[in-house]
């Protein structure tokens, strides 16, 4: 059975189509952001216990690209790239962490961490990239002129986009703010061979630049304006309810910049419920940094109006975004689904980061931000004590080490560290060792 997809302007009003190959990243008549549509009456035409059986007998297997957890699902991501175009890592089936320590800690039976950032390029970006990137390879193997694939990035979109080109034998070019991602984000695409620009200027300045320079150049926009890497992104929610075996939790909390991440995870929830497979919806929250917390401020005046800002230096730098492009996508999804805006402050994503790594996870300061909001929905009462709720943690915590080690040596200026934790240097003598441990631990 053949399947379809298309690019489709988001304004109700306008809704104009184009194909997946044609170079479009806004709609030529009204200049609003694009989506990717399915010809879902062809889906339907499979009921849902047949999709449920066809995923089930193709997750993490090994016949390519099925394996993938992206590509286990290409019927419903993007069927208009062929098999010998796909280019993949063998992306997805993270786990999905029972953090049951964590959740009683804090007042829930039923807590769980998506864990993204356990993926080839230590985060979710992988999901989306792997479409974008195989849909490019499509368009060049069709005869397009790219030269080449940028991005502006806060350190894991770049990192994404430099492993899947490198894998492609694909030119990209990275736009990078300086002194404003890791040392480890930043070394990723520069070890992977990439064109990196580090450039004086912030997220928001480096996404316009790179919107001008794809524009007049023949070069490929890559950041999640271009909504191909949504449809990879949705895939986090089609793995959560497979994990869960085919059930939905009550809650889904996303850290929130550019808010790509947001719309994803909610098409995903929506194209299952669409199809059969799963009988509700999950509520959506969005965590932002109280640094950079553009829509929190839409959503306390009802999203009546949303105004962009100059984001403040966060420790969450990857979500340190003031103007996001995908607001309104954002926005209709968090309508959709009942969805809740809450925000953190440095101190609460730190010591929620604290907290949780003692419990055996390793986040990154963006999960902080995710888990500092659960906590305050549960204080207020707006989650309770029997409610699924998962957390998606979308980086790997060994990204941010300069900001682990800072928190444990109390070098964070304005944050108290509450769960601080540092090395005891002694001799190498036993009776100081011995003496050490019976002081700390009940031996």
């Amino acid at each position: 059975m053949e399947f379809k997809a298309w690019f489709q302007c988001i304004n109700p009003d306008c809704q104009n189509r184009y194909e997946l190959t044609d170079i479009v990243y806004r709609c030529r008549e009204c200049d609003e952001l694009l989506e990717v549509q399915h010809d879902m009456s062809l889906l339907k035409k499979r009921s849902a216990e047949e999709w449920r059986e066809l995923f089930e007998s193709r997750y993490r297997r090994n016949e390519w690209p099925y394996g993938s957890a992206v590509w286990g699902k290409r019927e419903l991501v993007c069927p208009n790239v062929d098999n010998e175009n796909i280019v993949s890592t063998y992306e997805g089936g993270t786990n999905l962490f029972w953090a049951e320590r964590l959740g009683h800690q804090i007042g829930l039976n039923d807590l769980w961490v998506k864990q993204c950032g356990m993926a080839h390029t230590g985060s979710f970006k992988d999901l989306g990239m792997t479409v974008l990137v195989s849909m490019v390879k499509q368009m060049i193997s069709g005869g397009k002129k790219i030269k080449a694939v940028a991005c502006a990035s806060t350190g894991d979109t770049s990192a994404a986009l430099a492993a899947y080109c490198a894998l492609a034998g694909m030119p990209a070019i990275v736009f990078l703010p300086k002194n404003k991602v890791s040392l480890t984000q930043l070394i990723q695409p520069i070890t992977h061979g990439v064109l990196t620009l580090s450039l004086d200027t912030d997220f928001d300045g480096c996404m316009k630049l790179v919107q001008e320079v794809c524009l007049k150049n023949d070069i490929y926009l890559a950041n999640s304006m271009n909504s191909l890497r949504i449809e990879g992104q949705k895939t986090i929610s089609f793995e959560i309810v497979q994990q869960f075996n085919w059930e939905v939790p009550d809650f889904v909390i996303v850290p929130g910049g550019n808010l790509g991440n947001v719309s994803a995870v909610a098409k995903g929830f929506q194209m299952f419920h669409d199809l059969g497979l799963i009988n509700k919806l999950p509520r959506l929250v969005c965590a932002q940094a109280e640094r950079a917390d553009p829509l929190y401020r839409s959503y306390k005046k009802g999203f009546k109006t949303f105004d962009s800002i100059q984001a403040k230096t966060t420790l969450a730098s990857a979500i340190q975004i003031g103007d996001p492009v995908s607001y309104k996508k954002a926005i209709r999804a968090l309508q959709a689904f009942d969805g809740i805006v809450e925000e953190a402050t440095e101190s609460e994503l730190a010591n929620a980061v604290g907290r949780a790594n003692r419990t055996g996870l390793l986040c990154c300061p963006h999960t902080g931000v995710a888990l500092a909001v659960l906590e305050k929905l549960v204080e207020s009462g707006e989650i309770k004590k029997e409610d699924r709720v998962v957390v998606i943690s979308t980086a790997n915590g060994l990204k941010f080490t300069d900001f682990l080690s800072k928190y444990h040596t109390g070098q964070i200026e304005g944050v108290q560290s509450d769960y601080a934790f540092s090395p005891i240097e002694l001799s190498a003598k036993y009776e100081d060792v011995r003496k050490a441990i019976l002081e700390r631990i009940e031996v």
